[in-house]
This record gives C-alpha cells, sequence and structure tokens, in this order.
C-alpha cells in the first residue's frame, strides 16, 4: 500500500529562465501562467527543454531546480528501499519513536493488500497483541513495554512522510524502480506520470 498525497510541483518557470542563461536566448520564451495559474510552456520553451533533457544530466541542469513536494504514506519496508536516494531528497516523517502509543493499533496501520487470508489472520493476531503491549504500557509507562512494541512491530507498519525532490532525482528513481518487484514502486512510478511535463522531461519518450 502507497498513497501520494498533496503533491506540488514548484519553481518551473525560474529553471526555465535558467536554462536558457547559457545562450542569452530569453527572447525567445514563450511560456505563461493560464487562468488556473499554472505555467505552461510554450512551443520554444518546451522544445529546448526536451533537447537539454535528452542531452544528458550535465546539459539538464534545470530539471535540478523543478522542486516537488509530496506526502507518502507507505510501509516501512517500502522506505527503506526509498532511503536509497540520499541526494537532492528531504522527508520529515511522523515519529515512530514518540508517538507510537499515542493511538489504538489498528489492522489498517499496516499494509496488508497482498496478504493471503490465512496470513492476513496472524497479522491481526500480532495487532491485537502489539495493542494490549500499548494499553500495559498507557497504564505502567514501563519501558520494556515500549520495547516491546519497537521490536515486534512489523516492517509492514505504514509510516507517513513529507518528502522533496527534484526532477533530475525522480528520472533516477523511475528508471531505476519502474519494473522493481514491488508494487508500491509501481505505484510510485505511475504517479511520477502525473506530474506535469513528466513525458517531456522526466520519462523522456522513453516510456
Amino acid at each position: 500500500m502507497i498513497k501520494l498525497e498533496r503533491a506540488s510541483v514548484m519553481n518551473l518557470e525560474n529553471a526555465m529562465r535558467g536554462a536558457r542563461n547559457p545562450m542569452n536566448s530569453w527572447a525567445r520564451s514563450d511560456s505563461y501562467y493560464n487562468e488556473a495559474g499554472d505555467y505552461v510552456l510554450g512551443p520554444n520553451d518546451l522544445d529546448l527543454a526536451r533537447r537539454l533533457r535528452k542531452a544528458g544530466s550535465d546539459h539538464r541542469k534545470f530539471l535540478r531546480q523543478v522542486f516537488v513536494s509530496v506526502d507518502i504514506t507507505a510501509p516501512m519496508y517500502w522506505w527503506k528501499e526509498y532511503d536509497t536516494y540520499k541526494i537532492a531528497t528531504v522527508a520529515n516523517s511522523t515519529s515512530t519513536m514518540h508517538k507510537i502509543t499515542s493511538k489504538p493499533f489498528d489492522i489498517d496501520d499496516f499494509s496488508h493488500d497482498h496478504m493471503t487470508a490465512q496470513t492476513e489472520a496472524f497479522m491481526r493476531r500480532i495487532v491485537d497483541e502489539l495493542e494490549a503491549i500499548r494499553l500495559r504500557y498507557i497504564e505502567t509507562k514501563d519501558k520494556s513495554d515500549w520495547y516491546d512494541i519497537i521490536q515486534l512491530l512489523p516492517s509492514s507498519y505504514n509510516q507517513m512522510r513529507t518528502c522533496s525532490f527534484n526532477y533530475e532525482t525522480l528520472i533516477n528513481i523511475y528508471y531505476a524502480r519502474k519494473d522493481h518487484k514491488l508494487a508500491e514502486w509501481h505505484a510510485f512510478c505511475d504517479w511520477i506520470l502525473t506530474l506535469p511535463y513528466a513525458e517531456e522531461l522526466i520519462v523522456g519518450g522513453e516510456k
């Protein structure tokens, strides 16, 4: 299970202006804001962006200035893989250490959408045990109960993080993960395709 919410794409206008700096070709810029407030790339700017995208990372530095922010809720086993991407990414997460006992445990706190019925039944027993330990900890504040929760907690536990990255990073992620075994990566790559000019600037027509 993975949810991507409240996405924002920022700074496309400034990034395109910077893309024209090397040739002092600002007068050829033909992009504009539409009535909805979206920045629309004109034919000249889009052609330049495509050519720079195709020329490789040294030439498409402007894509490092197109910023994306999004709230991602995903299981810990997915976050362990996401944490491979340390360059040009920032993430602020909800705190497992501080808030794990602040609400009752529920089966939907965990990703279980691909479990067999038998495994999900076992998972529900684990959730029930976690909740019993949580209630005991609330009453006694015994740190051994807290450690029981932390060390028993399955890697399917869902965590929300507010993440930021840029279009260049998303190029790397898309091509590294689009054929991955985990369904969450397929959903993430599908989300990438919904971003403004993803086909031209991220995928590069090579989908």
